[in-house]
């Protein structure tokens, strides 16, 4: 049964995680004074960024990646739904724009990054990963091959960032998309995943042998339940988020045509 004890330790997921958390502190730190002398420490944006890396954290190293991995179909959306959505989110909002530049002013990732934050790139990228990866056969390889699985969440997340870069995007060098084009870019993305959310919530046979035959551990849930209510997470959770993004957008386009009308004294 569940060892709610249990939390992931190994070396390359701790480690990987206080190395960026490591390079986040030494890029705000030590090295600001090379970058951007004139900018203060990031400290709102730091405790977002580490935030983000605790989510992250939380879904992956947590019990809750056992009850995604043996149990629960469900939860494993939820634990998708914290790497595709809030972790990337947080830790976007968490980076300062000198501190992506310096990166991204690279001569060598300038063609690149130019293709790859197009709204058309970032979409298609972030679709094409969440849907191909709900194909039975991938999908049932990642819960019984913990390297694959590994594989299926750092590309869940990266999808991610390509999804949110358009709206988040802390770079004056790729920066992020007109109001009008992030609200498009939004309903876009809704549309283009409804075939793998109508796949999961409306098919009448179990899509996983895993969570048909795992244990119980909710008295009277079936593998049915918690399949539609996989597909239901999946579903109403992106929506919402997408249409809070809509409206997000929405409101700071409005108010950027609000203040073009504010006569000034003088």
């Amino acid at each position: 049964m569940i060892n709610w004890t249990h939390w992931h330790n190994e070396p390359y997921l701790v480690g990987g995680l206080i190395f960026f958390g490591w390079l986040y502190a030494l890029m705000s730190g030590p090295l600001r004074a090379r970058f951007a002398p004139d900018k203060p420490h990031p400290t709102r944006q730091a405790v977002k960024f580490y935030a983000g890396i605790l989510v992250f954290y939380l879904a992956v190293g947590s019990p809750l990646d056992q009850i995604s991995e043996r149990f629960l179909f469900s939860a494993h959306m939820v634990q998708h739904f914290l790497l595709m959505y809030a972790a990337p989110v947080l830790i976007l909002l968490g980076l300062p724009g000198w501190m992506v530049d310096s990166v991204l002013r690279h001569p060598a990732l300038s063609t690149a990054g130019r293709i790859a934050s197009q709204p058309v790139v970032c979409g298609v990228v972030f679709v094409v990963t969440s849907s191909v990866w709900h194909a039975p056969l991938l999908y049932e390889w990642a819960l019984h091959d913990k390297v694959v699985h590994v594989i299926e969440h750092i590309m869940f997340f990266g999808a991610a960032l390509f999804y949110w870069w358009s709206q988040l995007s802390p770079s004056a060098v790729f920066p992020a998309r007109s109001y009008p084009t992030q609200m498009l870019f939004q309903l876009c993305v809704i549309i283009a995943m409804t075939p793998v959310y109508a796949y999961i919530t409306f098919t009448t046979e179990i899509l996983y042998p895993t969570y048909e035959y795992a244990p119980r551990i909710i008295a009277g849930f079936t593998a049915t339940e918690d399949q539609l209510l996989a597909g239901v997470i999946m579903k109403i959770g992106g929506m919402l988020v997408a249409l809070a993004a809509i409206g997000v957008s929405f409101y700071r386009w409005y108010q950027r045509g609000d203040d073009r009308h504010v006569i000034t004294p003088g």
